[in-house]
């Protein structure tokens, strides 16, 4: 008895039918005493999608921030990711990460204020040292 039914991959292979559409769909599936049932075959796929936009939550839920930070970023309340990623962009226009080891950002003095007055960061360290930053 050899069959798979997969809701990962757009279409689902049944007992030696071949492919079987991604919609809800009757198919024969062999079983141990030779029989041939019927079975309705579902995949995640087909369920309909949400009725509307949730609300952001966790690391994109927009946060206050520090006024060190309100400074650098110009707002008051952003998310997580988006500050993040305003970060990393102002890294890459003002060339700030060390050309002999590009995982190193070379702090200005605007990246000081944010970073603890350090000198040079790793860009794994990034995250870690924006925590005292974001208000709860």
């Amino acid at each position: 008895m050899a069959f798979s039914l997969s809701c990962i991959c757009p279409s689902i292979i049944v007992a030696g039918v071949g492919l079987a559409p991604r919609t809800p769909s009757i198919a024969p599936i062999s079983v141990a005493c030779g029989r041939s049932r019927e079975a309705t075959v579902s995949c995640a796929a087909s369920k309909p999608a949400a009725a509307g936009k949730r609300e952001p939550r966790g690391i994109t839920k927009p946060r206050p921030v520090s006024p060190a930070m309100q400074d650098f970023l110009g707002v008051s309340e952003i998310p997580r990711t988006q500050a993040l990623k305003l970060i990393w962009d102002y890294i890459k226009e003002h060339n700030l990460r060390d050309p002999d080891n590009k995982k190193v950002i070379v702090c200005d003095e605007k990246l000081k204020n944010i970073f603890g007055g350090k000198e040079r960061v790793g860009f794994l360290e990034i995250s870690g040292l924006l925590n005292p930053h974001f208000m709860k």
